[in-house]
């Protein structure tokens, strides 16, 4: 048995969850988010708790358990308080500005870099510090945005330039041995 799958997952106030067959509808404060369920799990909702409850003894039924328990759990944080990824850009000479929907780049390259955002994913710039926040309620676009965004331009281990996670730690390689003297 899963021992994420087992843990039920409490409903804050304000947010409904509603499961129609296969699909697994959350709503709250900040929006509402569907998410369709394989026929190996099957989702209650038990007073203020949804729980997950997996149909076979395989192992496959298993790692579907804990996982559709985890995303679930991640839609009811998401709609009730958003999820946050902060990106940092390290680099002399580098801009960053926020023009509508599109986060404008100049990380080194001869032109600057034009990233859409997706719908669904805001975000907020501050040029003077060199960071972008991005915040969404659904965590895997979050996560999915904020690793393109870094794409882009990922840190190098010799100066450390480029886009990276505000908690990354970027190791360090020594140059090379004549450049020291």
């Amino acid at each position: 048995m899963s021992r994420i799958g087992k843990l039920p997952i409490p409903l804050p106030p304000k947010v409904e969850a509603k499961v129609d067959g296969n699909m697994v509808s959350i709503k709250g404060p900040f929006g509402e988010l569907q998410r369709e369920i394989r026929p190996d799990v099957e989702v209650k909702i038990e007073g203020k708790e949804i729980v997950c409850i997996r149909k076979g003894e395989d192992r496959q039924s298993g790692a579907y358990h804990g996982l559709y328990r985890a995303l679930i759990n991640n839609m009811v944080v998401g709609v009730s308080e958003k999820f946050k990824k902060e990106l940092s850009v390290v680099g002399v000479g580098y801009k960053v500005e926020l023009k509508g929907r599109e986060i404008h780049l100049q990380v080194g390259y001869s032109h600057p870099v034009v990233f859409p955002l997706p719908k669904g994913v805001d975000a907020e710039v501050d040029p003077k510090a060199l960071t972008i926040t991005l915040t969404s309620i659904d965590k895997e676009m979050l996560g999915q945005t904020a690793a393109n965004i870094r794409k882009i331009r990922p840190p190098e281990p010799y100066k450390g330039k480029g886009i990276r996670y505000k908690d990354e730690y970027v190791r360090q390689k020594a140059g090379k041995a004549g450049a020291r003297g």
